[in-house]
């Protein structure tokens, strides 16, 4: 009978096999799955950027799984998982006479292969034709899979909690660390997650989970896996799991959100599931250095110009409660540090106050008394003489760290600012910051904001004039004028920032003294469309750029990445890179898909000349693709070569009056620096609405600017050399570090020679004030000045350069 019994239950599973076969998937799938992965972003030295994606999944392989894992997850799940052939008799008994009593199925049964059929195949409901489904299923993948890639398989795919998808999102969720790196007790607890991800979460039920962690040590023990020793040491552990939103490495948020947004416009909504990596071109430690450097910047700016006051006040007799007070505060979120407080009282010299975290603080009256109050950006109160004419009870206050670790008042700039650092041999960018924090406000300032540049694009024009006959010793009246001009709606009376003349002076000094005058001569000399027509050659973009006088003093348009960008071609000697952000693009399986071969400088190659005012795009964080720097797939398609824009000669002329604005011009706090192959420029438009610094090395070229997002003065005093210097000589400060100090030789064909700083010509024999001074050959001046004695003799000849 028993033989009949057999053979009756094999005919009918046998049928019922044959009855739902035509329903069942192809399990050979499995082989080629492909998890949902979040896009992931890195800088050049392999730190973590950012996340993109519903599911925080980071798939390991068999391999990468440690044992201590794979028998805790047995000891949950499936103590015989290597021994069965995909399904437990003893558990499918039990769920069956569950379903016979209950009519439902309560517990127990799945193998990890059941559990893996349900997870790729079938839908959730407890019904008996799923279970069944899900059996053959599990017989089925038994037979095609190892039981190492079934593992996998699993431990790649569960759901654990607070979006982790898979062993290695989790033990970086909870642990902030790979599996690889947890101790068995940690271990334990992820295993037991799978049953509950919510009831066993160690963070959400802390107690419910280490009760679910310390079963599974004991099965552990019992099953053989562990010793009792390992087993107390496992059991004695104090769990020390938190939230880390993901295992983010470099704080970027600006350079993440240029990656995804160019990304997106490629690859559409896959580009957050396919688990597709990118590299861009930023380095950490720059990257890192150029966000504190924006954010000191800023903040110094605030603290000059005194406190706003507090940002809210709560009445404490309503909020009796520090619970409530808690609930209140934690509506105000920490933006760049910036810590926000309640001030619970107040004495003369010191402040009592309630942080977010919930703990007390201590604000003493160093960390106060700076603040003078704020009347306008032209002026402040006077100084407090007691803590109480700051703050008041009640007040939301924000706090940081001071540098001797001590609280300090502080509050969310209303100025904003922007840096961006290229390579100027590529094009590359090492560092960008869009903005205080971008947390607080996603506008990209140093790709999307197109401000008045002021004097920083005088490097350009004063480019021009040397490729059209004047040299740095030319000499040019720094003298009062007026303009009738149509365009200017009206009479024109440019004047220099000071408000004062110094007449006639060489191209040089005008450009290091940021002499207006000088420049609208300059301008007018050349003729303003063909000084208009080479200012293009830059880069910048036709609509931008005024066809008047105006253009002379910066009244155009740009972003600072356009700004950098132009500078970088008088960095680099006198070529057009174009600025690219991502270096590779790899799919989930380490595939290179894109790699970037950016338009480089070559000295010795036959670079195109632009003789128009074509430009090429720049990259910005809105729609541009990646141009000449992506490569399909390729990596050995030769380097484009980036066009020549400044004959060889003139950039190195330039370069080298760019230096004296650092030496002895508006940027000479950069001395500080202690460097010789720096040079600069300052920029500062009408009212100080719009302050830059743009400077370069031959190594890296770093754009500052400072400024409103409603246009309006910063006050006075406030200058490109008040503002932006400080940010850029602290960025370059660190973003230098270690690259040797190069400054450009003089190419052939450039020659120096001693002249008269008075009229530029020749100096005169045994001349005590003599200058020397750099010339194309063909523009050595031929006269020599007159020595006083001279003079003496005879009027003095005209020397001004027709201006």
């Amino acid at each position: 009978m028993s033989l009949i019994g057999v053979l009756l239950g094999t005919a009918a599973l046998a049928g019922v096999y044959y009855y739902f076969s035509p329903q069942l998937p192809d399990v050979q799938t499995l082989r080629d799955v492909k998890f949902q992965t979040p896009l992931r972003i890195f800088s050049v030295d392999d730190k973590l950027i950012a996340e993109f994606g519903e599911k925080k999944r980071v798939p390991v392989s068999y391999e990468q799984i440690p044992t201590d894992f794979v028998h805790a997850l047995q000891a949950a799940e499936d103590a015989r998982f290597f021994e069965h052939f995909g399904i437990d008799i003893k558990g499918l008994s039990r769920a069956a006479f569950q379903l016979a009593s209950t009519g439902a199925i309560q517990s127990g049964g799945s193998t990890i292969t059941m559990q893996v059929a349900k997870n790729f195949f079938l839908t959730r409901e407890q019904t008996f034709k799923r279970k069944f489904i899900e059996i053959l299923l599990a017989l089925q993948i038994e037979t095609k899979l190892s039981k190492q890639e079934i593992m996998a398989l699993y431990v790649n795919q569960i759901y654990l909690g607070h979006r982790a998808y898979g062993i290695e999102a989790a033990a970086n969720t909870y642990y902030g660390s790979s599996i690889d790196q947890l101790n068995l007790a940690q271990l334990a607890m992820i295993a037991g997650l799978p049953k509950a991800p919510s009831a066993f979460n160690p963070i959400t039920n802390s107690a419910r989970a280490t009760t679910r962690r310390d079963w599974i040590l004991g099965r552990m023990l019992e099953l053989g896996y562990i010793d009792s020793t390992r087993h107390a040491e496992a059991i004695a552990f104090v769990d020390n799991a938190r939230y880390h939103r993901s295992d983010i490495e470099l704080d970027a948020p600006y350079i993440a959100e240029m990656v995804r947004q160019q990304l997106f416009e490629r690859y559409g909504e896959a580009l957050y599931t396919d688990g597709y990596r990118v590299w861009t071109t930023v380095y950490s430690h720059q990257q890192q250095e150029a966000t504190d450097a924006l954010r000191r910047g800023l903040l110094a700016y605030t603290d000059r110009h005194g406190y706003h006051g507090a940002e809210a006040s709560l009445d404490l007799d309503s909020l009796s409660s520090e619970a409530d007070q808690l609930n209140q505060l934690r509506q105000y979120p920490t933006f760049a540090g910036l810590e926000p407080a309640l001030v619970k009282s107040v004495t003369n010299n010191s402040a009592q106050l309630l942080l977010g975290s919930g703990e007390p603080a201590e604000l003493k009256w160093d960390g106060i008394k700076w603040a003078r109050p704020f009347r306008s950006v032209h002026w402040t109160g006077p100084a407090p003489q007691k803590a109480t004419d700051v703050l008041s009870a009640g007040d939301i206050i924000r706090v940081m760290p001071d540098t001797d670790g001590t609280l300090r008042l502080t509050q969310m700039p209303q100025v904003q600012g922007a840096l961006v650092a290229l390579n100027p041999q590529d094009g590359a960018i090492r560092s960008l910051v869009g903005g205080f924090s971008f947390y607080h406000n996603k506008f990209n300032r140093a790709t999307q904001a197109y401000r008045q540049p002021g004097s920083s694009i005088k490097p350009f024009l004063y480019t021009a004039a040397l490729e059209n006959g004047f040299t740095p010793a030319s000499i040019i009246n720094d003298a009062p004028i007026v303009f009738h001009d149509v365009s200017l709606e009206g009479n024109w009376r440019p004047e220099n920032d000071n408000g004062e003349f110094n007449g006639p002076m060489r191209l040089r000094e005008a450009l290091y003294r940021s002499r207006n005058l000088v420049s609208i001569r300059i301008m007018r000399a050349l003729g303003i469309e063909q000084a208009r027509e080479y200012m293009l050659r830059f880069g910048f973009e036709p609509d931008k750029l005024p066809a008047n006088l105006s253009l002379s003093l910066g009244s155009a348009s740009a972003t600072p990445l356009q700004i950098a960008r132009g500078y970088a071609a008088i960095a680099n000697g006198g070529y057009l890179v174009e600025p690219y952000l991502i270096d590779r693009i790899e799919n989930a399986e380490g595939e290179v898909l894109e790699q970037a071969n950016p338009v480089t400088v070559c000295h010795n190659c036959d670079a195109p000349n632009i003789e128009t005012t074509t430009a090429t795009a720049v990259l910005t964080d809105t729609s541009e693709p990646m141009p000449a720097a992506a490569s399909q797939g390729s990596t050995n398609a030769p380097t484009p070569v980036a066009p020549r824009v400044i004959s060889e000669r003139n950039a190195f002329l330039i370069y080298d009056v760019m230096r004296d604005v650092i030496t002895r011009g508006t940027g000479t706090r950069a001395r500080v620096l202690e460097r010789s192959d720096l040079a600069g420029k300052t920029g500062t438009t009408n009212e100080q609405k719009d302050t830059w610094f743009s400077g370069f090395s031959p190594d890296l070229v770093t754009t500052v600017w400072v400024g409103f997002d409603q246009p309006s003065p910063l006050g006075r005093g406030e200058y490109g050399s008040s503002t932006a210097l400080p940010i850029w000589i602290d960025y370059m400060e660190e973003a230098l570090a270690g690259l040797p100090d190069r400054p450009p030789a003089a190419p052939e064909g450039v020659v120096r020679i001693a002249i008269d700083p008075a009229s530029g010509l020749r100096a005169w024999p045994g001349q005590d004030n003599a200058i020397g001074e750099y010339f194309r050959t063909e523009d050595v001046p031929s006269e020599t000045a007159r020595s006083p004695e001279q003079q003496m003799q005879a009027p003095p000849t005209e020397a001004i350069f027709g201006y």
